[in-house]
């Protein structure tokens, strides 16, 4: 009976995430399929055959996907020095890893402009050491937006994967280097299968939050689009709420559609869960 009676503590939280959250996305995605009165595809129609749409979009994939990978390649050797670190070290550590999520990503973009600008402090540098002639574009372009969300989303992949890999019993590698693995082996076959539910939770947060990302690809991108900054121009600008419907949506989807690969990917790499 109590615990029958423990599952009435899920209600306030399942009420609140129902009417804040599952009732207008799907008012949102129902929308979509019904203008002037009628059952109808075509913003998914217009969206799919419009080559500036595509270009947006493919962009949006191709930013968030490398920077996935670039956390993963980042944050994995981090993440495995704190957590076999001692209890204080990783304590310190682990602060200055969050330390830049304490900063507004506004303030972040603006360093990022004032370093990567024509008359910034990396073209100043390559000038100063003859390397270039003249000032590289390296603002407003996808490697701006790229590095502003690298630098906003790795202590993520940190903090994610930190957490997996200091329960990783390091009897377990020395085990397998006794009989005969290398570390490289060890590391293959153990720390990595046993670091992926980590690996899984770090990539998605990273993706979707640089796929829906607004603020630093707003602030580095200029009139470089990815699908958050060109929503907002058609809701906000245009007051085209239909398109913006369907952008919000296909975005969704994509969401779903990446959490399942993920899953899937970790059922791989991790059969034993």
């Amino acid at each position: 009976m109590k615990n029958k009676y423990a599952y009435y503590l899920l209600l306030p939280g399942f009420l609140f995430l129902t009417l804040f959250m599952v009732v207008p996305i799907v008012l949102t995605i129902g929308s979509t399929f019904v203008q002037d009165g009628s059952l109808t595809l075509a913003g998914y129609q217009h969206f799919l055959q419009d080559t500036y749409f595509l270009k947006i979009l493919w962009t949006t994939l191709q930013v968030s996907v490398l920077t996935t990978v670039l956390c993963i390649l980042l944050g994995f050797p981090t993440a495995y020095y704190i957590a076999k670190r001692s209890a204080r070290k990783k304590a310190i550590l682990i602060a200055l890893a969050i330390f830049p999520m304490l900063t507004s990503p506004v303030v972040r973009s603006f360093s990022w402009m004032i370093i990567l600008g024509r008359k910034g402090l990396v073209n100043n540098a390559l000038m100063g050491m003859g390397l270039i002639n003249e000032p590289l574009d390296l603002l407003y372009t996808p490697i701006s937006i790229t590095i502003g969300l690298l630098h906003l989303f790795l202590p993520i992949m940190i903090i994610s994967l930190v957490g997996v890999l200091e329960n990783i019993d390091t009897d377990l590698i020395k085990a397998a280097e006794s009989l005969g693995a290398s570390r490289f082996t060890a590391f293959r076959r153990i720390v990595f299968p046993l670091a992926v539910p980590g690996l899984v939770l770090g990539s998605t947060l990273v993706f979707v939050g640089s796929l829906t990302a607004y603020t630093t690809p707003a602030l580095l991108g200029g009139k470089e689009r990815v699908v958050s900054t060109f929503l907002y121009q058609n809701a906000m600008t245009l007051n085209d709420w239909f398109l913006a419907s369907v952008i919000a949506t296909i975005m969704i989807v994509i969401t779903f559609i990446v959490v399942g690969l993920m899953n899937k990917a970790a059922n791989k790499l991790n059969p034993k869960g």
